[in-house]
């Protein structure tokens, strides 16, 4: 087996693929601008979508990450429409609309 590395086009990637590519880099840019801004703290990261191209273990995967990053004190917010996410997230801020306007539940 060959020790070199393998070139992979990022065109053919799955949409999966490209948005857990797009987690990884943000996640590392963010590290990488926290240790050489000269004290910057980043304490937040908010995902918008892009859950919904994952599969079950990948979802799993993903969220366990960013459970991690929420260990080290630091909040993760995501906004998706993703059923499992409720099941596998442990606070929730859900946002219902009705006749008379939004509503917000706090789980």
């Amino acid at each position: 087996m060959s020790s070199q590395a393998v070139r992979y086009s990022v065109r053919n990637l799955s949409g999966g693929e490209k948005f857990l590519v797009s987690l990884a880099l943000s996640m590392g840019l963010s590290a990488a601008a926290q240790s050489h801004s000269g004290g910057v703290s980043i304490d937040a990261m908010f995902i918008d979508e892009g859950f919904g191209s994952l599969d079950p273990q990948s979802l799993r995967e993903a969220v366990d990450v960013l459970c991690s990053i929420k260990d080290s004190r630091r909040t993760v917010g995501i906004i998706s429409h993703v059923k499992e996410l409720k099941e596998i997230i442990p606070g929730c801020i859900a946002v219902s609309k009705d006749s008379s306007g939004s509503r917000l539940s706090v789980t």
